[in-house]
């Protein structure tokens, strides 16, 4: 736990907040107050703290930010879906610091019955689902940053996609940071339901604009029900100056597979938590990872799966590219339940370094409580291959574009796995561009 100063300003600004937020439910308000009380006595993490050994957020804590209203001002919408890698005729929401844009956004001729709105109106509708949902999979309780985001609450997306519903198209959740003369943050929430029998690919992308500090914390709760096939994908093209704290909570239930995709391109300091818990038996998820860092970048990802229910299944890659001063930080970790015999579960974690200063701590761990289980997990630091770029020399290959060339195939090895076509496309030509300026 960090001094009470470094709390000071979140504290004073809920209690500022609180005559503003008397007309919304009481069980929001509720929620709120359980979230600072979470906050107040949490605090921020220190390295201290196992989970944030190698990461230091006094970035975060020793700065004083302000909530922006949000509004677009000179924000072009062409150059966000573009940097966004986001189809022009696609469904999506766009958020400006946390604040539903609509005239960016685009939900017409949605299927019958799928529901993608912001959080702020949903809140206002006062519908019953949200009090027994919103809230109750974050573990705000124990995770300093879930805490803040919970207290503070107050507009995001709701995606649900009722019962044997099929989704043919993505949908897009664009959540932009524009700091001006201010430090900004924003508390993004995402809450997503799918039906039993339902498939649906969401894509959250986080985007910086503007050179100046900002923080952006969010938090994503996503519930798939009974044999339901969901593909996620967060994408994180922070500003060179942008603080992100990411935490995707999920909650799958008996024969549902979640696909997950975390692809970190840039940001000064980011934090990905990543929790699933596999709550049904069959249940089963794969979890792909791709993060670039360079000059004094830091990113660290943080994964949990849980297997709670018996023939659950899990399958983990994430792969890191580090130049320049950056630092990478992997912890991965797997815990088997007693009562979850029959489990598979296998874990990697690959580190590329590209200079000399560039560094990594990778962690992956097994926790097993069970005696029937196939769990395997393991983690490598190393560069370039030397064979490979003298065979490629030897081609006719210059140095830079055989080191390019090898990042980039290094890279696409989780790249491939993504299944929507257009992003996967924009990513290979955005991976392409990046390795050649290094």
């Amino acid at each position: 736990m960090l001094t009470t100063e470094s709390k000071e300003q979140y504290l004073a600004a809920f209690n500022q907040s609180r005559s503003t937020r008397r007309a919304s439910p009481s069980w929001l308000n509720e929620l709120r107050e359980a979230g600072i009380a979470s906050f107040e006595k949490l605090g921020f993490p220190s390295t201290k703290n196992e989970a944030w050994k190698y990461t230091s957020v006094e970035p975060i804590w020793s700065q004083s930010f302000v909530q922006a209203n949000g509004e677009p001002r000179s924000l072009d919408a062409k150059e966000i879906l573009s940097r966004s890698f986001v189809d022009a005729d696609s469904y999506r929401l766009v958020f400006i610091n946390g604040v539903y844009t609509p005239q960016f956004s685009q939900t017409n001729n949605l299927p019958a019955g799928v529901r993608v709105q912001s959080l702020a109106e949903t809140l206002r509708r006062n519908e019953g689902f949200l009090s027994t949902r919103l809230g109750h999979y974050a573990r705000h309780g124990h995770e300093a940053f879930a805490a803040l985001n919970t207290a503070f609450v107050q507009d995001g997306a709701v995606i649900v996609v009722p019962e044997r519903c099929h989704l043919t198209e993505p949908i897009y959740l664009v959540f932009v940071s524009a700091a001006g003369d201010s430090r900004v943050i924003s508390h993004p929430r995402i809450l997503i339901l799918l039906g039993a029998g339902s498939e649906a690919k969401i894509v959250e992308s986080y985007v910086g604009v503007n050179s100046g500090p900002y923080f952006c914390n969010a938090v994503t709760e996503l519930i798939g029900g009974a044999d339901t096939l969901i593909e996620h994908y967060r994408l994180q093209q922070e500003s060179d100056a942008g603080l992100h704290v990411g935490t995707l909570e999920a909650e799958l239930e008996r024969g549902c597979q979640l696909t997950a995709h975390a692809v970190t391109l840039s940001g000064l300091l980011v934090r990905n938590n990543v929790r699933v818990v596999l709550n049904g038996e069959g249940a089963a998820c794969m979890l792909n990872g791709l993060y670039l860092g360079d000059k004094r970048q830091h990113i660290d990802n943080y994964t949990e799966i849980e297997h709670a229910k018996p023939r659950a299944s899990s399958l983990e890659l994430y792969k890191g590219i580090l130049a320049g001063s950056s630092h990478g930080v992997f912890n991965g970790k797997i815990v088997v339940h007693k009562d979850a015999q029959k489990s598979n579960a296998r874990q990697t974690n690959k580190n590329l370094l590209l200079s000399e200063n560039a560094a990594v701590n990778t962690k992956p761990q097994l926790e097993i409580y069970a005696d029937d289980v196939k769990c395997s997990h393991g983690s490598t630091i190393g560069q370039l291959d030397p064979d490979a770029l003298f065979y490629l020399r030897s081609r006719g290959l210059g140095l830079d574009e055989a080191r390019s060339l090898l990042s980039f195939a290094f890279a696409s090895d989780v790249v491939g796995r993504i299944k929507i076509g257009s992003l996967r496309q924009r990513l290979d030509e955005y991976l392409v561009a990046r390795f050649r300026r290094n």
